[in-house]
């Protein structure tokens, strides 16, 4: 969206084909989540971001990035999934051919702008393919007076585990490493050692979840292999980018763990001439380097440089 009301500046014609809901990444978090930025940090446009919090939460989020949408009268294709990029090797047509679930359209340039939130990380266990298995989170009530087993220790997953607690789950958290994630946000960490520490929530750290069963769940602690009861199982271990969709198109990715994309950083142009990268998705696997509030200004480099080149 941020590139989108950035070439409306500079009179780019766009269109952004977007695969589900308006910025449906945020759509998927969980309902009660809060911003670890400001809402300032939050804006985009010069459209001001005005929060009843110090923190918005994702409901609000949500309307203002409806109402940017509505106000700027933003092109934007929603539930439309682009399955295929195709280079046309015409010089006297736009080089790019977009095939999506609807429609077939050409573009001289391309911005891919795909988060890392579509693909989660699995467990690769016997039992994750069973229907109480979610590697989604979503509202709290719906575990009420539940087994909840919760894998993972970043905010995701303590957000879950403490919500849930509260509406009345029996939580157990399964945690791979010896502590609670170091990037869970600072005013939620004490809520969730504390709860902990007095047994309200059951943890197993250095531990690992080794089979769902239909009624109960394997766990591998240090010590022995443990068996509980069990109802849902919230897989919460994190998400990946789509980053076979880059290689299928051309773009190149380091050889490391990382994967990281072949972009310019000045432009933000790929070893792919026409081809742009905005948002987390620069990063490669490191999906923590970037978030909404220092990926905005990625939008004024790559209009800029598809200006100049116009």
């Amino acid at each position: 969206m941020a590139c989108a009301l950035e070439a409306e500046k500079k009179g780019i014609r766009y269109l952004i084909l977007e695969k589900g809901t308006l910025v449906n990444s945020l759509y998927n978090y969980p309902v009660n989540m809060t911003f670890f930025s400001t809402s300032e940090r939050l804006e985009i446009g010069g459209v001001p971001f005005v929060s009843n919090n110090p923190k918005p939460r994702r409901a609000e989020a949500l309307e203002y990035y409806r109402r940017v949408a509505q106000d700027n009268r933003i092109n934007i294709h929603l539930f439309e999934e682009v399955l295929e990029v195709k280079q046309t090797g015409e010089k006297k047509q736009p080089p790019f051919q977009i095939i999506t679930s609807k429609s077939i359209y050409t573009a001289g340039n391309i911005i891919i702008a795909t988060g890392f939130y579509d693909i989660p990380y699995l467990l690769n266990i016997p039992g994750e393919n069973l229907p109480k298995v979610k590697h989604y989170y979503d509202d709290p009530h719906y575990y009420a007076f539940q087994k909840v087993v919760v894998v993972g220790a970043q905010n995701s997953a303590v957000d879950a585990a403490l919500e849930t607690w509260r509406k009345g789950a029996e939580v157990t958290m399964v945690v791979r490493k010896p502590e609670i994630g170091q990037r869970v946000k600072y005013w939620v960490r004490p809520d969730i050692e504390n709860r902990i520490k007095e047994g309200s929530i059951k943890a197993y750290f250095n531990s690992c979840l080794k089979e769902i069963r239909e009624n109960e769940v394997v766990i591998q602690t240090p010590e022995e292999e443990i068996v509980l009861p069990n109802d849902w199982v919230l897989s919460l271990t994190g998400y990946q980018p789509n980053l076979s969709f880059l290689k299928n198109i051309g773009i190149e990715l380091s050889n490391d763990d990382v994967r990281k994309p072949a972009y310019n950083e000045e432009t933000h142009e790929t070893n792919v001439p026409g081809i742009y990268l905005a948002g987390v998705i620069c990063g490669g696997m490191n999906t923590h380097r970037l978030f909404i509030e220092n990926s905005r200004e990625h939008a004024q480099k790559i209009l800029a440089h598809i200006a100049s080149k116009s």
